[in-house]
């Protein structure tokens, strides 16, 4: 089987395998001596864990744990056999820890059933579990068989592993005094897979990794051969080719368990809210730093939301939030000259981040006092405009404040506008999210979050609103709503809008990239969309009254971000986004995914001038 070298490079990233062929870095090796657990939960069900002891551990040099659990493998199997690097960065392994990797149930070599963001559940019995007892019953016997520990625990992930970490705070367990959530999920329904509840079609080649149960114990994937081959460069054909989104469905994933919940399940009905972990995280009382990036196109909003909700409901927890100009996981690797996409941000980012922030913050609540706080920031922000690093006691920011920018006449102000502006939407010719094509055989999207969007002005199918020439700095730092009032002739639309940064004509980077045009660069800030039909609840859609002025506001998620004097600020609107997206046939259907060719329906669109983007803005 052959599988696009890209794809194979991202999932092997993913499944924590990307190990050198030649191991010349034999650190771990050399001062860690690794065992092999099938660790018991409540319940009978057994996890396979590896464990890294130091070797100069003693009775009188104890180490405290550091833990990770995932769904994506923790290879190499068999106690002779050693990652070459162990733990959240090398500085951390280089101070040692007893680290700790886990398969969750249902993955690789533990026992039990895999489930995608497994509920929490109500314990009436000793033997209900969910991830929070998993995690509790792993510290538990940790604690009592391995050693010399020094009684205290640590947990980190990145992406799902974010996830287990997150949800691992509810574990309540004495011990556990630091976790680090990195690019956390907290509900599917605005995370990775949705987005609103809209299907977020450029995670279509991944499925395989999280719908196929394995019947036995595994040390390799078991779901290789359900990838999809590619069969062209132009990753746009392959979309073009496979109509639409049941269609897709039907050809590749019938029997895939994920793809099934996610067509059958159109609403945030039941299956999806028990999915949901943010209204569990109550009474967390020890130190959390949640870690993100703002160019994450997978997992946004899972950081932003679980420090918010931490920060409401917590407060006894030492509750930090950090978000830095990084794709997904992008902190965990150093770049030297760091950029997303075409844009530049500065040098060695990851590496403070590691070294100034990260291991500060292990290292304080696991080595050292854990009733005082680490003296990290609140809130350490990037800012993607000034690019530099931002410190804030509070988030959002106290001092800023709630600035509303008018979409009105192909322009963006500060009043109130007269009128509408409209746009003609087909679904049967979308908007693109990307001119580059190769990006659409990618495993999962990634540099649209900073891409450049001339491409799209102009398309009568767009609506483009901008600032006249800034003659200050101005800076967004906190939450972006955008409260839309619209007209369609149709009953069912999808609204994208993105928030750019538009560069003057003369604009010279300090890096660049070859080949690329600088001058009048729209540089995308943030985005988001939103089916109309949950404008009022996202329980059950509802359909639009043609030709009826209907209010449609939603988050588009939060950024800290200087527009420069000189440059400009821009909206973009329209109601497809392909394929990033899937299609809305802009025809009311109880479920859409089941969408056919034949229910795509043309539509005129107004936007009224009383629209606005509503932003938190320093003062």
């Amino acid at each position: 089987m052959k599988i696009h070298i890209s794809v194979l490079c991202i999932l092997f990233f993913i499944l924590g395998k990307a190990q050198k062929t030649e191991q010349k870095d034999t650190f771990v090796k050399d001062n860690f001596t690794k065992k092999e657990f099938y660790i018991p939960m409540r319940d009978g069900v057994k996890l396979f864990t590896a464990v890294y002891i130091p070797k100069d551990i003693s009775n009188k040099n104890k180490y405290p744990f550091l833990m990770q659990r995932t769904c994506y493998s923790i290879a190499p199997y068999g106690e002779s056999e050693y990652k070459t690097k162990v733990g959240p960065n090398t500085y951390l392994m280089k101070d040692k820890y007893i680290f700790v990797y886990q398969d969750v149930r249902g993955r690789y070599m533990s026992e039990g059933t895999f489930t995608n963001m497994t509920p929490q559940v109500e314990r009436k019995t000793k033997k209900d579990v969910d991830e929070s007892t998993d995690t509790y019953d792993t510290i538990e016997w940790l604690l009592k068989n391995v050693k010399d520990n020094n009684g205290k625990v640590g947990q980190f992930g990145t992406s799902y592993p974010g996830f287990y970490t997150a949800v691992g705070t509810l574990s309540q367990h004495p011990a556990l005094v630091a976790s680090s959530p990195q690019a956390p999920i907290s509900d599917f329904w605005n995370d990775d897979f949705l987005h609103n509840g809209r299907f977020m079609l450029g995670y279509f080649r991944t499925f395989p990794v999280f719908g196929v149960q394995k019947t036995q114990p595994e040390k390799q994937a078991w779901y290789m051969d359900s990838f999809i081959k590619q069969t062209s460069e132009d990753g746009l054909k392959f979309y073009r080719d496979m109509g639409t989104l049941k269609d897709g469905y039907e050809k590749y994933y019938k029997n895939n368990f994920f793809m099934t919940e996610i067509m059958n399940h159109t609403n945030y009905d039941e299956f999806w809210q028990k999915r949901g972990l943010l209204p569990h995280l109550k009474n967390i009382n020890h130190a959390v730093m949640t870690v993100g990036g703002w160019f994450d196109a997978e997992d946004l909003s899972g950081p932003l939301n679980i420090y918010k909700t931490i920060e409401k409901t917590s407060p006894k927890a030492k509750n930090t939030i950090v978000m830095g100009p990084f794709s997904h996981g992008g902190w965990s690797q150093e770049q030297g000259k760091h950029f997303h996409s075409e844009t530049y941000f500065g040098d060695s980012i990851a590496t403070y981040y590691q070294k100034n922030i990260e291991t500060r913050f292990f290292n304080h609540y696991l080595k050292g006092n854990t009733k005082e706080d680490a003296g990290l920031p609140e809130a350490l922000m990037y800012d993607t405009g000034a690019k530099a690093w931002k410190e804030f006691a509070s988030y959002p920011p106290k001092n800023a404040q709630k600035v509303n920018f008018y979409l009105s006449d192909k322009t963006l102000k500060k009043s109130s506008g007269q009128g509408y502006s409209e746009y003609y939407s087909d679904p049967n010719n979308p908007v693109l999210s990307s001119d580059h094509l190769k990006d659409f055989n990618g495993f999962t999207p990634k540099n649209y979050m900073s891409e450049d969007q001339r491409f799209a002005v102009g398309r009568p199918d767009v609506l483009t609103f901008t600032t006249d020439v800034l003659t200050d700095d101005i800076t967004f730092a906190g939450e972006i709503v955008a409260k839309l009032n619209i007209a369609s002739t149709s009953t069912d639309a999808d609204f994208a809008v993105k928030l750019i940064d538009v560069y003057p004509e003369d604009f010279k980077p300090a890096e660049k990239k070859e080949g690329v045009i600088y001058g009048n660069y729209h540089q995308m800030v943030r985005s988001e969309i939103m089916p109309a039909r949950f404008r009022n609840t996202k329980e059950k859609g509802e359909a639009l009254v043609p030709n009826q002025k209907t209010a449609v506001n939603f988050r588009l998620q939060d950024v800290v971000h200087t527009f420069k004097k000189g440059h400009k600020i821009q909206i973009q609107i329209s109601s497809t986004w392909f394929p990033l997206f899937a299609i809305n046939p802009q025809k009311f259907m109880d479920n859409p995914n089941f969408a056919s060719k034949e229910d795509y329906t043309k539509a005129f669109i107004k936007v009224y001038g009383d629209s606005s983007i509503e932003a938190d803005v320093l003062k």
